[in-house]
């Protein structure tokens, strides 16, 4: 049960659904619609899913150019859709297919769509297009996800992003959009001691009841402030929302026990949209009413759950420009067991990242970032680190290191471990320096292999 003051009432109940209202969303009806159908049982969802995936797939062939030669050639009627298992006789949408194919991929008569991008985090940004439907769904969903924490829109909120797509859109409406939902936007691209210290500052001033951010800016902050002796964990902040990372269990602990808050991971990103959030009892959800989740091999051969595949997603409101079948470059393990908090939604057992944070070995096989991060995180003396694989036989360690890191001692065993995982003739160059660079998106990327792909 949310607990909120008359302000975030007025906000959430009025001023937010009419701001959406004023952009053509539907956000408020969705969200009311999302509330209600997580309580519906699974086999009941995947009964939506497969009604709503068959409308999908007929729109795409008679509207997208695409779609409509692409299903001619193979012979495909999605008006002969049954199951979920359907989806598997359609290829995989990559991100090469979507630049070779361009507007080809747009509905014919779409209006109202807004081109996006992503941030290129993994050298690769996309372009696509999105309508209001889908923006209305995706709102929506992290509406819903918000208020399972006991906190709504008009709730105080810091968030802490680096992103240059978000950074650069803040002109004055967005400004005065966010002083009214009594949202504070932190720039974190390049955290300098004096800079965190400043946002401790503006923090405990604002006093906020959620954070929301990438979990290594939250984390960073959370450790000056443990570093300092400064409590951060007397004014209230109920959760710490975070995202478009890979959330490892040292900053989740060290942001739990700084501000006192539990940590709820949320899984998505522009191209696919929210695709999971994480509930108070655990269970990371899909958002199974608009997506459809399948984890793939490398071969593209779809994978029970339990085993750890390429993520694969189908956007069940993404007429206008379809994305079905698409293939994220994401690496997750799904879940088939039922949630304790008793939603019928879909869950994902372990998001392990992307597909080049796994370190590629001699005999052809990957090594999981975690073999190495913990190894590193535990070690005395190790305040941040970035592995980059440049070939099979060359890793380049980066570290940034305190007083009370013993060279002589730390440096054999790092090296044994990583020729352990990595082969014998393994090169590992170690370089310290003053910190570790964000990358061009803003987000902090521990473990880049050049060849793991």
């Amino acid at each position: 049960m949310i607990m909120s003051s008359l302000y975030t009432q007025i906000c959430s109940g009025l001023l937010f659904p009419l701001h959406e209202l004023g952009k053509g969303h539907h956000t408020l009806r969705v969200k009311r619609e999302l509330e209600r159908t997580q309580w519906w049982t699974a086999e009941k969802i995947r009964e939506l899913q497969v009604n709503r995936l068959k409308d999908l797939l007929i729109h795409a062939g008679d509207r997208v150019p695409y779609y409509r030669e692409l299903f001619a050639q193979i012979g495909f009627d999605p008006r002969g859709i049954r199951s979920l298992d359907d989806l598997s006789r359609l290829p995989l949408l990559t991100k090469d297919v979507i630049r070779a194919n361009g507007l080809k991929l747009q509905a014919e008569g779409a209006k109202d769509v807004k081109r996006l991008s992503t941030t290129g985090s993994s050298g690769d940004p996309l372009q696509f297009y999105v309508g209001k439907a889908r923006v209305s769904h995706d709102v929506a969903a992290k509406w819903r996800a918000t208020r399972w924490w006991g906190v709504d829109i008009g709730d105080p909120e810091i968030v802490a992003w680096s992103s240059p797509i978000e950074i650069s859109a803040q002109d004055r409406a967005r400004q005065a959009r966010d002083a009214v939902f009594r949202t504070r936007l932190l720039s974190t691209h390049a955290l300098s001691p004096q800079k965190i210290d400043q946002f401790l500052d503006d923090i405990r001033a604002f006093r906020p009841r959620m954070l929301f951010g990438y979990p290594s800016s939250l984390a960073l902050i959370a450790q000056r402030a443990k570093d300092r002796g400064l409590r951060m964990d007397d004014f209230g902040v109920k959760v710490a929302f975070v995202t478009a990372e890979r959330t490892y269990p040292h900053q989740r602990d060290v942001i739990t026990q700084v501000f006192n808050c539990p940590v709820a991971n949320g899984y998505g990103g522009r191209d696919a949209g929210f695709i999971a959030h994480e509930c108070p009892a655990g269970g990371l959800h899909i958002t199974a009413e608009d997506i459809i989740v399948e984890t793939v091999d490398s071969d593209g051969r779809p994978l029970p759950p339990g085993q750890a595949g390429e993520v694969v997603v189908t956007q069940l409101f993404t007429h206008d420009f379809p994305f079905v079948r698409y293939k994220n470059g994401d690496v997750a393990v799904l879940d088939n067991s039922a949630c304790p908090c008793g939603r019928g939604l879909p869950l994902i057992k372990e998001v392990q990242g992307r597909t080049n944070d796994f370190l590629a070995t001699e005999e052809g096989g990957k090594v999981h970032d975690v073999a190495f991060a913990m190894l590193l995180r535990e070690m005395p003396g190790v305040r941040q680190f970035k592995i980059i694989q440049e070939t099979l036989w060359l890793v380049r360690l980066q570290l940034v290191v305190e007083a009370d890191f013993k060279e002589s001692i730390q440096r054999p065993k790092i090296e044994q471990v990583f020729r352990h995982h990595l082969g014998e003739r393994l090169q590992l160059d170690v370089e310290y320096v003053a910190g570790i660079e964000p990358e061009r998106s803003g987000k902090y990327r521990y473990v880049v292999s050049h060849v793991a792909q």
